[in-house]
Formats: structure tokens, sequence, C-alpha cells
């Protein structure tokens, strides 16, 4: 009886630690949430003063620009891109390559040497919120910093960038924005300059090229001129031709005249052996000539013809290269004198006379309804937690 006794009160007392640790843990848990309103309420108690109050004022310039092309004048894509495709898409890759310069470290670096933002942004007169706190900040702080000062945003509809940055006195806001149209414009032609002038040295070796190749072809056929002893081979095979058949008729005259004797003739008179010995002179000249001319035994004139035509082909082929290859090296020198990308200016920088940021009211009201909604929460779970607990 007695080990019976002692377990149900080793039982009960452990019913009631049990009972006590979790009525201890739900007093604590209610502490906590109660420390949670009270954080919240201060943070929206102190928020609604600096917003009100503190926050330093941030003026915003804007300006909406628009990449042309020299070479595309003509082309309706110039003035609203999306109406060509072809146009349309060259215009939307040089937006976005513009776009992701201005939003760059080399953009911040060129504007910090000339406008010096790091003093401008790290000024301990502004409110020390919004404020860059350390003027000698790494260059990963300052570049996060001033993405939150600045925005650049593309209409893929109407085509155009719209570019616009904070700052705490209305005249640096419009340094900025002035300064980074200006940059832009310059980074975007030292783009199109390389490509161009990268173009025009390409066609310059070609046209050295195909100089060396004509010169040499010309070369080859002087040395094999030099070498035959000819400067036409073709002219004096059309000689040759000529002489040949002035031999033919000759020939046919002295057969003719040989033909016109008189029959009972002797073959020894003086006349008949003169003609005989004509005709044979004729017959072993024109054999010569086209010895020379022709012969399956040697390389004779005709192939002397053939090789110089070859030669001289060769010649003509490596001139025309030499032509083509100069035209368009004067084509890509004038492209690249005229391929041109102008930032056009839509809306010039603005010079603004009103602080646009921060918004005061706004985000008094955001603040204050995102602590009522927090403490909304907070006391939700309260009060499921005390259902729990009873």
């Amino acid at each position: 009886m007695k080990e019976t006794a002692s377990i149900e009160n080793w039982r009960s007392s452990g019913r009631w630690t049990a009972a006590y640790d979790k009525v201890k843990s739900t007093l604590f848990s209610l502490r906590l949430f109660k420390l949670i309103i009270r954080l919240v309420v201060i943070v929206a108690i102190v928020s609604v003063p600096y917003w009100a109050l503190v926050a330093s004022d941030r003026y915003v310039s804007q300006a909406t620009v628009i990449i042309q092309r020299t070479d595309q004048v003509n082309g309706p894509s110039v003035a609203i891109p999306a109406l060509s495709t072809a146009a349309g898409t060259a215009n939307s890759a040089d937006q976005l390559l513009l776009r992701e310069y201005l939003l760059s470290q080399d953009m911040l670096d060129k504007l910090d040497a000339a406008i010096d933002l790091r003093s401008h942004y790290s000024n301990w007169h502004r409110d020390p919120i919004s404020r860059m706190w350390f003027k000698d900040g790494p260059e990963e702080w300052f570049f996060q910093y001033w993405l939150n000062r600045v925005d650049v945003e593309y209409d893929d509809y109407s085509g155009v960038l719209r570019i616009q940055a904070e700052a705490y006195d209305a005249k640096t806001a419009k340094a900025i924005v002035v300064l980074m149209v200006k940059l832009g414009e310059q980074h975007m032609n030292e783009l199109g300059h390389q490509l161009a002038q990268s173009q025009v040295d390409f066609l310059q070796k070609q046209v050295t090229f195909a100089h060396d190749r004509f010169l040499d072809a010309s070369r080859d056929v002087l040395n094999f001129q030099n070498e035959k002893g000819l400067a036409a081979p073709a002219s004096t095979a059309g000689n040759m031709d000529t002489i040949i058949d002035r031999l033919e008729g000759q020939k046919t005259d002295i057969q003719t005249q040989i033909a016109s004797l008189p029959a009972n003739l002797s073959p020894n008179q003086p006349t008949v052996v003169m003609l005989k010995k004509n005709l044979a002179a004729l017959e072993q000249q024109i054999a010569l000539k086209r010895a020379e001319l022709a012969s399956p035994k040697s390389r004779t004139l005709n192939y002397t013809v053939e090789e110089f035509q070859r030669l001289q082909m060769q010649v003509n082929f490596t001139q025309d290269l030499y032509k083509t290859a100069l035209s368009s090296l004067e084509q890509g020198r004038m492209d690249a004198a005229r391929k041109l990308k102008m930032v056009s200016i839509l809306q010039s920088p603005t010079t603004p006379s009103y602080p646009m940021e921060p918004q005061r009211f706004y985000n008094v009201l955001i603040t204050l309804l995102i602590a009522l909604s927090l403490i909304g929460v907070i006391k939700l779970l309260e009060s499921i937690i005390l259902d729990h607990v009873d």
C-alpha cells in the first residue's frame, strides 16, 4: 500500500511540474509578444518624426534619350524604333548596352572624378540613414549606394531610355544626369569606332595581300617574257600564221605556174627546174614555220602562248581582286566615318525645384500600416496561444 501511495504521489508531482512548466513557457511567450509589440510601437513612433522632419530632401533630375545611328537617318526606325523589326532590334541592343554602361562602375568612377560624388553623398549635414556613412568606404559599398540613387529604365514599347538621379541639391542632380548622357554617348561612339576600325584594319590587310599577289603575278609575266624573248606570244603566233598563209599563197602560185607549163616541155628546162626549186623551198619553209608554231615533240610557240595566257589571266584576276579590295577599303573608311551613334535627347535633364524624395506622407502612412499589421499578427498569435493554454 505504501508503495502504491508513493507512486501516486510521484505521478501527481510530475503532473504539477509539467503544468507549471507549461504555464511558465506561456507567460514567457506572452511577455515576448508584448516586448515585440513595444518594439514595433517604438520603431513606428521614431519613424514618423524621421520621415516627417529629419529625413533630408533629395532632388530628382530626369532625362529621356534615344540612340540614333547616322547610317539609318533615312529609315523609319530612327524616329520610331518599334515600327521596324530589324532596325528596332538593333536599336534595342544599343539602348540596352547604353543602360548597362550608365549603371556600371566605370560610369560611377567618371562621375566621382568630375563632381566628387563621395563628398556629396557622405555630407554629414544630411540625415544619417539616407547618407553614405563613410566617405572613403570600399568601392563596392559606394557602388551599391549609388545604384540606390539612380535609375535607368528602358521602355521596350517606345524604345527610349529614361534616366533619373537623386542628389541632395538640384544642381548636383542635374549635373549627374547631364554627365551620364554625355559620357554614354562618348562610350557608344567609341564602341562603334572600334568595330569600324577593326573592319578597316581587316580590309587594309586584304588590300595589302591582294596588292602583293598582283605584283607577284605581274612579275611572273615579266620574267616569262624575258625568258622567252617575247613581249606578246599571242601576237607572235598570229604573225606566224600570217607568214604561213602568205607562204601557202606563194606555193599555190608556183604550183599553178607549173601546172600551166606545156606538157611536152622537158623537165630539165631551166624554167621548170627553177619553179620546182622554189616550190621545194616554200614547202620546206612552211614545214619549219609550222614546226615552230606547233609540234608534238617539243614545247613550241603554242605552249608558250598557252602558258603566257594563263599567267596573263592570273594577272587579270589578281588585278580585279586588288580593285575590289581597294573599293571595299574606301567604302569601309566611309562607313567608319559616318557610322556614329548619337544620343538624341527627347527630354533634357531637368532642374528640379522641389524635392521629390523622400515621399514623407507616403512613407509615414506605409510605416503606420506596417506597424499596425505586425501588431495585429502578433496579437493573433498571442490569442491562439492563450486558447491552447485554456
